[in-house]
C-alpha cells in the first residue's frame, strides 16, 4: 500500500490526513489548535502542523504529501528568510481601506474604473482579505518592516518549504489557486503571471526601486512535484506536491462537478463552483480565483459563517442539541425577526465596517427559539446571495454540497434547502479539504494528471419547498445596511445582498 498524506492549516486548526493512494482509504489522521486571532506568528502553524503529523502516527512511511491553507495570509520574510512580522490573516480588515485606495488609483481616482481595471489584470476586485491591501497597510503604517521585506510568502507555501528545510528563498514554491488570491497575480494559463507592477503600487515602490528583487514563489503546474521532504527530519524520501488553497483543496476533495456548488461554513462562509472560464466581476463580489486542476474556481465569500451560530448558541446559553432543538419548535420566518449576520463585518457584500443586526423585534418574535432560527436563516440567507452572485456571473448551480463545521448542525441541514432553493447533498462529515490536498499528493506521486478517481462520498440529498419570504424579509433588512464610518468604497453589487 502507497500512502500519501494531505494537510489542511486552517485558521483555526491543522488537520493532517493519511490515505491509501490508490483507493482513497483513510488509514490514519490528526489535529492540533491554532491560536486564536487575525494576526499570527507562522510558526505557531508550524508547530501545529508537526504536532497534528506526529499525532497522525509520522509521515516516515508515507510516500507524498500536500499542503492546503487558508488563502491571503500575509507572510513576509527577510534576506535570511525569517519572519518579519506577524501573518495578517485573510479576516484581518484593518486594510479595508487599502483595499478601497488600490482600488481607485488604478483607476486614475475612478472607484468604476479601477475595478473594472483590477478585474482585468487578474480577475478580482481586491478586499480587505487579499494579500495585495495588506502589503499596502503595511507599507503606510510599518514602512521599515516594509523596506525589509526578500520574499512574501502565503501559509501553504511557507508551510511546504518548511517542510523541505527552509534552506533557500529560492526554493519557494506555491500554486496557481493560492497565487490567484493574492491580488498581484494573472491566473490566466496563457498570458498570465505575477503582476509586479501591482506589487509595487501595493507597497508604494516603483518596479526598480527593489520590488523586481523580491521574491515570490514560482508557480508549479497542478501535478507536479516541487521538491522532497527535509533530509535532516528524515524526510527526504517525501515528496512535495504543489499545495493549493483551502478552497481549491475542498473542491478537489469533494470532487466539485459543473453545476454544483460548494457551501462551506467554516470560520468563513464560502460559495464555488468549477468553471472553465474566468469570471470577470467589476462589483468585486465574484473573485475570479483559479481551482487545484488548471481551470477556474468563481468565488464568493462572506466573513461570518459558523461562528455566527456559535455566538447565537452562548447567547442562549444552549449546547449544539438544545440549540437544533429550539430552533424546530420556531416557525419558518421566526415570527418576523430577522438576523442580518454582519457580526465581524462582512466581504461579500463589501461591508468591512458593518455590524449585525436584529430587525423585527416584538413582543410575539422576541423568544428564545425565534432568535436560534432567525440565526440559521439569516447566515443562510447570507449564503443564497452568494449563489445568486455566482449565477449573475454566468455560473450555472443546479445543486449545494453543504460542508464545514456549521454544515454538523441538525437545524442548518434541515433549512438548508428551503432558503437556498436548491437540492442540497450533504456528505458524511469530514476534512475535505485535507482530503483534496492528499489527492493532488496522489497526483503528483504518479506524474502530471487528473487526480485519482477514489470512491464517491455518499451523501444525503434534501429537498425543500423554497422560503422566497424568508429570503425577501433578510433582502429589505440588509438592504438598510452601511458602514459604521465613512470609508471610500469600491463598487458595490447592484443586487441587494
Amino acid at each position: 500500500m502507497t500512502l500519501v498524506a494531505g494537510i489542511d492549516s486552517s485558521t483555526q486548526s491543522c488537520k493532517v490526513v493519511v490515505r491509501d493512494a490508490q483507493t482513497g482509504e483513510l488509514v490514519r489522521s490528526g489535529s492540533a489548535p491554532h491560536p486564536e486571532g487575525t494576526e499570527i506568528d507562522p510558526e505557531h502553524w508550524w508547530a501545529a502542523l508537526r504536532a497534528a503529523v506526529k499525532q497522525a502516527g509520522g509521515l516516515a512511511d508515507v510516500a507524498a504529501v500536500s499542503v492546503a491553507a487558508q488563502q491571503h495570509g500575509m507572510i513576509c520574510l527577510d534576506a535570511a528568510g525569517t519572519v518579519i512580522r506577524p501573518a495578517l490573516l485573510w479576516n484581518d480588515t484593518r486594510s479595508a481601506r487599502a483595499a478601497n485606495d488600490l482600488v481607485a488609483e488604478l483607476g486614475d481616482g475612478d472607484p468604476q474604473a479601477g475595478a473594472a481595471a483590477w478585474v482585468d489584470a487578474v480577475g478580482s476586485v481586491p478586499v480587505a482579505s487579499f494579500t495585495v491591501t495588506k502589503l499596502r497597510w503595511l507599507a503606510d503604517h510599518e514602512p521599515v518592516a516594509a523596506a525589509r521585506i526578500a520574499a512574501i510568502a502565503l501559509p501553504h507555501d511557507w508551510l511546504t518549504w518548511r517542510l523541505s528545510g527552509a534552506r533557500s528563498l529560492d526554493t519557494l514554491r506555491t500554486d496557481r489557486s493560492d497565487a490567484s488570491g493574492t491580488g498581484y497575480y494573472d491566473p490566466d494559463p496563457a498570458s498570465g503571471g505575477y503582476r509586479r507592477d501591482l506589487l509595487a503600487l501595493a507597497l508604494r515602490r516603483s518596479e526598480r526601486d527593489g520590488v523586481d528583487s523580491i521574491r515570490l514563489p514560482d508557480v508549479a503546474g497542478p501535478g507536479e512535484v516541487v521538491g522532497h521532504g527535509d533530509p535532516r527530519a528524515g524526510l527526504g524520501h517525501l515528496a512535495l506536491g504543489p499545495g493549493c488553497g483551502d478552497n481549491a483543496a475542498a473542491a478537489l476533495g469533494l470532487g466539485l462537478h459543473p453545476r454544483e456548488c460548494l457551501v462551506s461554513l467554516g470560520t468563513s462562509g464560502v460559495v464555488a463552483a468549477v468553471s472553465d472560464v474566468r469570471p470577470a466581476d467589476a462589483s468585486g463580489s465574484v473573485a475570479g480565483f483559479a481551482d487545484a486542476t488548471g481551470r477556474y474556481l468563481p468565488l464568493a465569500c462572506t466573513l461570518n459563517a459558523s461562528r455566527v451560530l456559535d455566538a447565537t448558541r452562548r447567547l442562549l446559553d444552549v449546547d449544539h442539541d438544545e440549540f437544533d432543538a429550539l430552533v424546530r419548535t420556531a416557525e419558518a420566518g421566526a415570527d418576523g425577526l430577522v438576523f442580518v449576520p454582519y457580526l465581524q463585518g462582512e466581504r461579500t457584500p463589501n461591508l468591512p465596517d458593518a455590524t449585525g443586526q436584529l430587525h423585527g423585534l416584538t413582543l410575539t418574535s422576541m423568544t428564545r427559539p425565534n432568535l436560534a432560527r432567525a440565526a440559521v436563516e439569516g447566515l443562510l440567507c447570507l449564503l443564497a446571495d452568494g449563489i445568486e452572485v455566482l449565477r449573475g456571473q454566468g455560473v450555472p448551480v443546479e445543486r449545494a454540497i453543504l460542508v464545514g463545521g456549521g454544515a454538523r448542525s441538525r437545524a442548518v441541514r434541515e433549512l438548508a434547502s428551503a432558503v437556498l432553493g436548491l437540492p442540497v447533498a450533504i456528505p458524511p462529515p469530514g476534512e475535505y479539504v485535507a482530503d483534496g490536498a492528499a489527492r493532488q499528493a496522489a497526483t503528483a506521486l504518479s506524474g502530471d494528471g487528473p487526480p485519482p478517481t477514489w470512491h464517491d462520498t455518499h451523501t444525503t440529498t434534501h429537498t425543500a419547498t423554497p422560503l422566497p419570504d424568508v429570503l425577501a424579509r433578510y433582502r429589505t433588512a440588509a438592504a438598510q445596511i452601511t458602514p459604521t464610518r465613512a470609508v471610500p468604497t469600491a463598487p458595490m453589487p447592484t443586487k441587494t445582498a
